[in-house]
């Protein structure tokens, strides 16, 4: 079990609503990690400005933030009857892998519950909040949803689109280049910078590549400067399937091979070692990356990292596909070598792709930059900002 780092303290007298849901917002970010396909979510028991209890969703089938909390507090002596308590995700109304987390509050009678947002999956979608307004508890939401929805975007993408949140990792120089002319990349960017890419893997669910980056670098993709509980699927993007059997991503680990080619015999050999091969529609003599998005939204994936070349990078930007731009920008100028998309030259600089700056940060040498497709966000914020109680 994840114990959450909170411990039980006063408040400053100054705080409210907001001071105690950014707390919890915060505290979700500690099973990045771990909750996936769940949404990562974190609840907070509060008594006139003391926090009483937390708790933190376990691992997909284990319990839930709220009941975690309500476990912490029965263990702690507190009565959480007339208390606050705060949630980062609208409670459960339905049976899944464990009971509805309405359930456990409603039975706790707490004077209020506020909530981040509302959760997006049809078979929640204002109901929990509902039958706490029925059980005479009192509701507000939503409150703090852009910071809850920034550590849940692939959950309430795939309920609300059916698709993951994809986000392009690039390593580049100063003038925009992800290796020589010659391909040699290793390494435009310092040590700092390749270990925080770990934590992007880490919190995906899937960690996305093309064949010709399988074939330049033989990378593993694998997790390895992150503590984490769990791997991420790695999959590769290969129409013809001409994936080297001895190439070091498929080492036994479950790996999903994205193809157009049927080649029975090789599929049968790489099943073996947990590699499975889904054969894919061709869109413009390639796979159909629309489709192998949709076939993840369907296969619960809720967050793709994607770490490939110009190629696969530019054909997902061109597809509309690309929700979020990982940028490590090192202070180095390569001059005419490879640049980071491979897509046509625009014709107006009016047309281009409504990216914007929302993160940076040094990291070492170099800077790490977010950028976030602007429609795409406003999508969602759409569907965690309006909440109905009837």
């Amino acid at each position: 079990m994840v114990e959450p780092s909170l411990t039980e303290h006063q408040a400053p007298t100054s705080a409210d609503d907001a001071y105690w849901m950014r707390l919890a917002v915060e505290l979700s970010r500690e099973v990045l990690y771990l909750t996936a396909p769940n949404p990562r979510v974190a609840c907070l028991i509060v008594n006139d400005n003391r926090l009483l209890a937390a708790g933190v969703t376990q691992q997909a089938g284990g319990p839930h933030a709220e009941v975690m909390a309500l476990r912490q507090a029965q263990a702690r002596g507190h009565n959480v009857a007339g208390t606050t308590i705060y949630v980062t995700l609208e409670p459960c109304s339905h049976y899944g892998r464990t009971p509805p987390c309405v359930d456990a509050l409603i039975q706790a009678k707490p004077a209020r519950v506020v909530v981040a947002m509302p959760d997006p999956n049809p078979l929640v979608a204002g109901q929990g909040l509902a039958r706490l307004r029925q059980a005479g508890i009192q509701v507000t939401a939503p409150l703090c949803a852009s910071q809850a929805l920034d550590v849940n975007p692939g959950f309430v993408s795939r309920m609300s689109r059916k698709t993951p949140w994809v986000w392009l990792k690039s390593a580049v120089s100063l003038d925009g280049q992800i290796a020589l002319a010659d391909g040699r990349s290793q390494w435009i960017t310092g040590p700092q910078a390749r270990a925080d890419g770990h934590h992007w893997r880490a919190r995906s669910c899937v960690v996305l590549t093309g064949l010709r980056t399988v074939l330049a670098d033989d990378p593993q993709m694998t997790v390895r400067n992150v503590e984490t509980p769990r791997q991420p699927i790695r999959a590769v993007v290969d129409t013809r399937f001409e994936i080297p059997e001895a190439a070091r991503i498929l080492d036994g680990a479950p790996t999903w091979i994205f193809t157009c080619r049927h080649d029975a015999d090789k599929a049968q050999r790489l099943a073996q070692r947990q590699v499975q091969t889904i054969l894919m529609p061709e869109h413009e003599g390639r796979v159909d990356l629309a489709a192998v998005l949709q076939w993840m939204g369907h296969n619960n994936v809720n967050e793709v990292h994607v770490e490939g070349g110009a190629s696969l990078h530019g054909a997902l930007l061109e597809a509309g596909l690309a929700d979020e731009l990982l940028v490590y920008m090192a202070p180095k100028i390569l001059g005419a070598g490879r640049g980071m998309f491979n897509i046509p030259m625009r014709q107006s600089l009016t047309d281009h792709d409504d990216f914007r700056f929302v993160a940076q940060e040094a990291v070492g040498d170099d800077l790490r930059l977010r950028l976030r497709h602007h429609g795409h966000w406003q999508s969602l914020m759409s569907c965690v900002s309006q909440v109905s109680l009837a």
